[in-house]
């Protein structure tokens, strides 16, 4: 699986990746950020040889961060971003994955999972809020990194 996602990273050239939380509720979550973590790492390595749509031979590429957001455990962020302008586009995105989660007009013909009531869109609405209020901000998203984060310039903080 990371000889899929070696050839996306060196193809898109990103500056930032965002990936899921390294330990979350499902087991899937941490494994996919690992998987990540990990792909991002090869991709800079020359000896990893990758090619693109066309058979070319692709440069390695490294982005320059990776970032996990938090999903459903609530862990203590290395930083957050306000997100208050965003948060309905958020819960938009969220709800894009309908067999996954409670919609209002929708019946459920499904097995009720922790995360398939509406109760679960309220409760990640209030974390937003809760990461949000400890930095001065209406809705927050949380972030956790593997590495030491580093400004230039003091006034960069908020």
């Amino acid at each position: 699986n990371m000889l899929k996602i070696i050839p996306i990273i060196r193809e898109c050239q990103p500056e930032i990746i965002l990936a899921n939380a390294l330990s979350d509720r499902h087991p899937d979550h941490g494994r996919a950020a690992k998987l990540v973590a990990d792909a991002c790492f090869y991709s800079g390595l020359i000896k990893i040889e990758t090619h693109d749509k066309q058979g070319d031979t692709q440069e390695r590429w490294r982005p320059k961060a990776l970032y996990h957001y938090i999903q459903d455990r609530t862990r203590e962020p290395d930083f957050v971003v306000d997100i208050t302008s965003h948060i309905d586009k958020k819960f938009e995105l969220i709800l894009a994955f309908k067999s996954q989660f409670f919609i209002a007009d929708q019946e459920d013909t499904e097995l009720s999972t922790p995360i398939s009531g509406k109760d679960f869109q309220d409760y990640m609405r209030s974390i937003g809020r809760v990461y949000g209020r400890k930095a001065g901000m209406e809705y927050a998203e949380a972030f956790n990194v593997d590495r030491t984060l580093g400004v230039k310039d003091l006034f960069d903080l908020v």
